[in-house]
């Protein structure tokens, strides 16, 4: 029975997460209002989730000969840039985009792997950033209005920052975009990746405080293992990885229609739409297309595991950054088709590898009954208990277990937790950690706990402790408050990794 309630939690269908049922009767909100649930499964059964909407309208989702029936375009307008060739082209005229709408990617074409010399850039027209309002607002009385602008002006003013664009650059605090030390940095950076055999320990120990954005793309792809230090085989070993991708979507793309791997990809089809469906670049049919293929493949090609919900968030990132190396503003509004064909490809080989090797750290996450996940939402129990007694004992007396909320921080790694600009920043630490994604991620959610302690402290029943932690307001993070959510995650790795008992009561 417990089971069962669990389950509706998370599948029932309403317009939005944490809001009660529709259909309450008016007359029955005082009483829920005066009666707060006491138990997760009162909670439950009160509660809705939004992720699981619209799981039933997918039965002919199945293409006839394209995997291009996928779901509506976002409405956005997207910007039009304006391509630029890379320095080493000065006589090159710049290129107009092509104009014809994203078309699915032809695999019977030849596929060129040769990495792409031309960087291409993009200079962004000013656009109107203006909200434009439904036609239901123009029902608004005057006093709701009224109420609505109270509100907004007791709200702190803070600088709007994008959801990707100029990731490493933008900060809570509006600091400048290029500072003197980062533009040493920045040199540092070039002058170990320029070297013949690039010292992967020295690189890790300048990225570990972030890596400059011009350089990001590189380092990822060394530090994740997918390239090779020495420079003279990174070329070789790019075209190599990036036919053998696209050998593996020749060879099983084509059995997702299957009834042994339909119900994989069925869940795929359902889940993509729902990755950061705030951000207009992964609304694209052209990117939802990559998506599918990149995590059918991945799971045909790992069946101990298979495709488990919540790895489609983990391509994001790489995704953004090798995309990233292209685009260089606006990459959350950019169109994908604007690129030429190669470049998507090999943008698509390139996530799916990085991805793989990410995956291959933390495996045990997604295999049945997700094992690792359970022993890490254990070790954070533990972990709290002795770090700060305080927080461990006011979810007992709430009655809040630590799986009902920190299973989504391991199996996501936090990322719907944090805006996208700051899972790349903090990835930048993950990979220069040795088992950064394994190890380190639990450091890093006692301390994003911790620092929320006020918050919960103040919180004295189920319902409002629970809806806290899933709705963690960090929408205004950046650079600084990841910063130092990274350095109490190291003092506490620092002072609890080699105590062998510092898990046990």
């Amino acid at each position: 029975m417990a089971t069962e309630n669990k389950l509706q939690f998370w599948r029932r269908n309403a317009k939005g997460p944490g809001r009660f049922l529709k259909d309450t009767p008016k007359t029955n909100a005082v009483n829920i209002k005066s009666k707060k649930p006491s138990t997760f499964h009162e909670f439950a059964r009160s509660t809705n989730d939004a992720w699981d909407i619209d799981d039933e309208e997918d039965e002919d989702f199945f293409p006839s000969s394209h995997p291009s029936s996928l779901p509506t375009q976002s409405h956005s307008k997207p910007q039009t840039p304006r391509l630029k060739v890379s320095k080493h082209s000065p006589h090159t005229e710049p290129q107009s985009p092509p104009q014809s709408q994203p078309q699915p990617i032809d695999w019977q074409e030849p596929i060129s792997t040769e990495p792409c010399q031309d960087q291409l850039r993009i200079d962004d027209e000013p656009t109107n950033g203006r909200v434009v309002k439904s036609n239901s607002d123009a029902h608004l009385n005057t006093s709701t209005v009224r109420n609505t602008l109270q509100k907004q002006q007791s709200l702190p003013v803070r600088p709007i920052i994008p959801l990707v664009a100029r990731i490493s650059d933008q900060n809570a605090s509006g600091a400048p975009p290029m500072t003197v030390r980062e533009k040493t940095r920045l040199d540092k950076f070039r002058q170990l990746l320029a070297s013949p055999n690039t010292d992967l320990d020295e690189l890790r120990k300048h990225s570990w405080s972030g890596i400059p954005r011009e350089v990001r793309p590189i380092t990822w792809r060394l530090l994740s293992g997918y390239l090779p230090a020495n420079m003279e085989r990174r070329v070789l070993v790019l075209q190599r990885k990036r036919e053998e991708y696209f050998g593996f979507i020749e060879q099983y793309y084509h059995s997702r229609t299957d009834e042994h791997h339909r119900d994989t990809y069925r869940q795929i089809h359902i889940d993509i739409p729902r990755t950061n469906p705030l951000i207009p670049l992964f609304q694209q049919p052209l990117v939802q297309e990559v998506f599918e293929r990149i995590l059918f493949i991945w799971a045909i090609r790992h069946p101990a595991s298979g495709y488990v919900q919540g790895i489609n968030d983990l391509v994001t990132p790489f995704f953004v950054v090798f995309l990233s190396e292209f685009v260089e503003e606006d990459v959350e509004n950019f169109e994908m088709a604007a690129l030429p064909l190669d470049t998507q490809r090999n943008i698509e080989a390139d996530s799916f590898w990085c991805m793989s090797k990410l995956l291959d750290g933390i495996q045990d996450n997604y295999t049945f009954a997700q094992p690792g996940i359970q022993k890490k939402v254990k070790a954070l129990e533990e972990l709290i208990s002795r770090i700060d007694e305080d927080i461990h004992l006011h979810f007992q007396k709430c009655e809040v277990e630590y799986l009902q909320f920190a299973f989504r921080w391991m199996n996501n790694l936090l990322m719907r937790e944090l805006p996208l600009r700051c899972t790349i920043r903090l990835w930048d630490t993950y990979q220069a950690e040795s088992e950064g994604f394994s190890h380190f991620h639990l450091y890093v959610c006692a301390a994003f706990l911790i620092k929320w302690r006020k918050e919960i402290l103040s919180m004295s029943d189920f319902q409002g402790l629970l809806m806290l932690l899933q709705n963690l307001p960090t929408i205004h993070w950046g650079n600084e408050e990841v910063g130092l959510l990274l350095a109490e995650a190291y003092r506490l790795k620092y002072m609890f990794a080699d105590a062998p008992r510092h898990y046990k009561r």
